[in-house]
Parts: structure tokens; C-alpha cells; sequence
């Protein structure tokens, strides 16, 4: 069998978020978040569940080691939950929540698992929200002090943080679109709130620049890339405006000092205030890039198609998950090779990349032909972009286990660990031990 290696020290790892694995919702000082809040607003959650207990991640943590020594994994990235941290929102301490993820931390470092820390991924404090969540610019300084905080208590153990995820799914999921939390339908709002997602990312840089100086940082982007589908000039320049408005107003952002023009002329009435240094902040250098991939996007024209007058569309004979993604693992490369070109930034790592099947359990065991042919496809991919020099140094496969999915509630499986909500029990999937398998050969079956 040929098989396709990738470089020494490549890391292989899987993720996870605090609010979709850890329950444990009031245990030792928790309070609200806004997805707490957002759970009990009938017909939010596809399934009318909630994050409550989960998969009881937070009393379960040699449990779960265990499972990420057989899986052969030598990074985890989870996220520390601002409401056990911070659970007003302010600079108080709730030092019980601190020192939970040390003991994680610890046991981690003990098994030879490498930990990376998110420091936001959308649990933002109920007090928080109610002083206008992320269209309040103080909120960013708020995250700042929330990074302050993590990097004073981990820098010394966790060799790289993140400080934000997708603030493309926060801002406008939860902004705009109002199937994600906090449930709002504001396209001024969720400008707002996308600019301060990413003056947060630049306040958190700060922070750890200064707590946690040994350690790197880098925010997590989810990127899709844009296809029209059709050759008209209307499906050119929808594919372009949708391009700005997933990938190019952060990429921009990041690296280039500037929000997109054609976005800006776009977004005119709207936009925030933006302060005349808050671009120069944002784009002050990062250790790596973080680079979510789950599918292609193609789009057409469509007048009533929102403000952007785009609609998406899946093309014939397309390949979907089960969220009813565009499957396409040439699209990671591409991503991959368009942002090292255009963007350079000087690491990269894959913090998220999998795939929804409706998994069942028989005879004790989950047979997944589909995640772990989905696997291998990007990996390669993966692998040809490392071959075209791009500096991609880990890939985190999502998720270590199934989990809460947002607003699908728990109808949605991504994992290499099959969950029994009802029981606790976990069970590694066919994907998962053909997963250890990549991680013990550092290669992928070509």
C-alpha cells in the first residue's frame, strides 16, 4: 500500500468546545451564557435539547484521555468556558473553573497529549449580553481581560492559544441570521458584532503577548471557497461578494490591515464605528493561522437573496453531509494554496475539518465507511498542499467525540467516538481507529 507521509513533528489531533461536550452547567461557580439562554427559546434547538449535559465532558476527563491515547492523538484542542472563568462577565475569578482546566491541562501534559486552548468559542457571559454582547465595543476589551487571565494560568504549560473561533459563524449566525445564539436578526448588529469578534482576536493578542510570552497565538477562520454556478456575469460577482463576505473580510483584516473596498462599498450603510487604529491591531502579527474547513460554497444571483443577493446552491450530482454541506476535498486544498499565496501567513494548522453521518450503533460497534473515506480525501489533499510548501503543521479532526451541535442539538454526529447520550458510554468508530492509524504512521494510505 502507498502512503502518502507528512513531515516529522506533524501534529494529530481532534477538538472539542466547552459548552458542546463539558454539561456541568452550575458546578463549581458556572453561570449563564448566552447559549444557556438561547437553549430554552422554543424551537431554537432542532431537537428541543441543550448543552445541560452533554457528554458530561467535564466529570470525565481521565475517561476521555484514555480514549484520545487510543486514538493515538498527540494534540487536543478544547476551549475554556468564559462563564466558569469570568462568570459575570468582569475580571473576577471564579477560581474553581480555573483550576478545572488545570487538572485538565495536567492530565493532558501526563499522557503525552499536547494541549491548545480556544479561548472563545461563542459562550459569551449572560451579563455580558445584556450590556449588548458583540455590538458593544467593550466587550472586546472584555476578552482581553479574559486572555489575560488564561495566559497568566497557562502559558507556561499550553504552547499555543486561539483566541477566537469563526467569527463569521458568531457574527452572523447568531447576529443575523438568529439560528444560533444570541438569536438576533440585525444586519447592523451583526457588522457590529463581526468588528468587535475581531478587535476581541486583537485585544486577546495583547493579552498573551504579555501573560503568556513563551506561548503562540493565532485566531480560527472558517473558510469556504466560492464558486458561481453559472458563467454569467451576476454568478461571477455573487461568487466574489460571497468570497468577501466568508473568507476575504477576515483574511483582509488579518493581514492586510484593510476591510475588502467592494465589501466596505457593500456594507456602507451599515457599518460600525471603526476606531482609526482598530485595523492596525487586528493586524498585528500572529503566530498561525487556524483554518476550519467543511465544504464548498456555490452561489448564484438571486435579487431576493438578502443584502448580498446570493443564494446557494448544491450542484447536480454533488456529494452533501448530513448538514448539507457541498463535500469537496479539492476545496481544502485550494483554500490551503490560495491562502498561503495570497496571504502568507506563517504557520497554519487545520483546527476543524469532518463530517456529519448518521452514525448507528449495532452490535456494539459504528461502522463509518463515509467519515473515514471523507477523512482520507482531505488528508491528501492536506498532504498536496504541504507538497507545494505550504507551512501546514497539524490537522485536529472534528470532533474527538459526538457532542451538543448547536442549534441541531444532538441530531448531528461528527465524531470519531460514538456518544450514548443516554448512558455516557463512548465507543471508537470504524473512522476513529482508522484515524489511529494516521496518527501511528504520521501517513495516509494514498
Amino acid at each position: 500500500m502507498t502512503l502518502a507521509h507528512f513531515p516529522d513533528g506533524f501534529t494529530w489531533g481532534a477538538s472539542s468546545s466547552a459548552y458542546q461536550i463539558e454539561g456541568a452547567v452550575r458546578a463549581e461557580g458556572r453561570e449563564e451564557s448566552i447559549w444557556d439562554l438561547f437553549c430554552n427559546r422554543p424551537g431554537a434547538i432542532d431537537d428541543g435539547s441543550d448543552g445541560r449535559f452533554a457528554c458530561d465532558a467535564y466529570d470525565r476527563i481521565p475517561e476521555d484521555i484514555a480514549l484520545m491515547q487510543e486514538l493515538g492523538l498527540q494534540g487536543y484542542r478544547f476551549s475554556v468556558a468564559w462563564p466558569r472563568i469570568h462568570p459575570d462577565g468582569s475580571s473576577r475569578v471564579n477560581q474553581p473553573g480555573l483550576d478545572h482546566y488545570r487538572r485538565q491541562v495536567d492530565a493532558l501534559l501526563d499522557a503525552g497529549i499536547t494541549p491548545m486552548i480556544t479561548l472563545y468559542h461563542w459562550d459569551l457571559p449572560r451579563p455580558l449580553q445584556s450590556r449588548g454582547g458583540w455590538a458593544n465595543r467593550d466587550t472586546a476589551a472584555r476578552l482581553g481581560e479574559f486572555a489575560d487571565t488564561v495566559g497568566r494560568a497557562f502559558g507556561d504549560l499550553v504552547p499555543r492559544f486561539i483566541t477566537v473561533n469563526e467569527p463569521w459563524v458568531h457574527g452572523w449566525l447568531g447576529h443575523f441570521m438568529g439560528i444560533h445564539a444570541p438569536g438576533l436578526h440585525d444586519f447592523g448588529i451583526a457588522l457590529a458584532a463581526n468588528h468587535h469578534l475581531m478587535l476581541g482576536h486583537a485585544e486577546a493578542m495583547e493579552a498573551f503577548r504579555a501573560s503568556a510570552p513563551k506561548a503562540e497565538a493565532g485566531i480560527a477562520l472558517v473558510l469556504s471557497p466560492a464558486s458561481p454556478f453559472g458563467d454569467s456575469n451576476a454568478d461571477l460577482e455573487a461568487a466574489h461578494r460571497q468570497d468577501g463576505w466568508i473568507n476575504r473580510w477576515y483574511l483582509d483584516a488579518l493581514y492586510r490591515g484593510a476591510y475588502p473596498d467592494d465589501m466596505l462599498d457593500l456594507y456602507r450603510a451599515s457599518l460600525p464605528e471603526i476606531g482609526a487604529d482598530d485595523l492596525a491591531r487586528i493586524a498585528q502579527p500572529t503566530d498561525f493561522l487556524a483554518i476550519n474547513y467543511y465544504f464548498r460554497t456555490t452561489v448564484r444571483w438571486n435579487r431576493d437573496g438578502g443584502p448580498l443577493q446570493i443564494e446557494r446552491v448544491i450542484p447536480p450530482n454533488a456529494q452533501v453531509s448530513g448538514m448539507g454541506f457541498e463535500i469537496d476535498p479539492d476545496g481544502l486544498y485550494e483554500t490551503l494554496v490560495r491562502v498561503h499565496r495570497d496571504y502568507a501567513p506563517v504557520k497554519i494548522v487545520i483546527a476543524e475539518n469532518g463530517l456529519s453521518v448518521e452514525d448507528r450503533l449495532v452490535d456494539g460497534a459504528v461502522d463509518d465507511p463515509v467519515r473515514e473515506r471523507y477523512l482520507r480525501e482531505h488528508l491528501l489533499a492536506a498532504h498536496r498542499a504541504i507538497a507545494e510548501g505550504v507551512p501546514l503543521d497539524g490537522y485536529y479532526c472534528w470532533s474527538l467525540m459526538d457532542n451538543f451541535e448547536w442549534n441541531h442539538g444532538y441530531t448531528q454526529r461528527f465524531g470519531l467516538v460514538y456518544t450514548d447520550f443516554a448512558t455516557q458510554d463512548r465507543i471508537i468508530k470504524r473512522s476513529g481507529r482508522w484515524y489511529a492509524g494516521v496518527t501511528r504512521e504520521n501517513a495516509v494510505p494514498a
